[in-house]
């Protein structure tokens, strides 16, 4: 069973394979209040106002820069919803990959950073 923790420590690299449902699902029970929509891996945080909402977007932006695996972001007043996917796998048709959940932990990673 992968971990969060594992996914912290691993970097992003080119996949031309998808994970299969059964590997989503395990991946998934990783990282915490993320979910599948819309065939993304996505999660909504939510700030007191748009000053916080914008550090955090921007704290993102220069983490996830790094693992060259980048985001779909909706981001609005007080909220940003996160949503990642994999536009190289399946034969370019997209879908899910590991990229996407260690891209997931490592956002998490900063949402928490915030709050300590």
């Amino acid at each position: 069973m992968v971990t969060a923790n594992e996914l912290l420590k691993k970097r992003c690299r080119h996949l031309d394979t998808g994970l299969s449902d059964a590997q989503i699902k395990e991946h998934l029970a990783a990282v915490d209040g993320w979910s599948l929509q819309d065939g993304k891996v996505a999660k909504t945080f939510s700030f007191a106002n748009y000053y916080e909402t914008l550090a955090f977007v921007n704290a993102i932006a220069y983490v996830i820069h790094a693992e060259d695996h980048h985001p779909e972001l909706a981001v609005t007043y007080n909220r940003c919803v996160v949503k990642f996917d994999t536009h190289s796998v399946n034969g370019g048709r997209g879908g899910i990959s590991e990229n996407d959940f260690i891209c997931a932990a490592k956002v998490d990673a900063v949402f928490h950073q915030r709050a300590a």
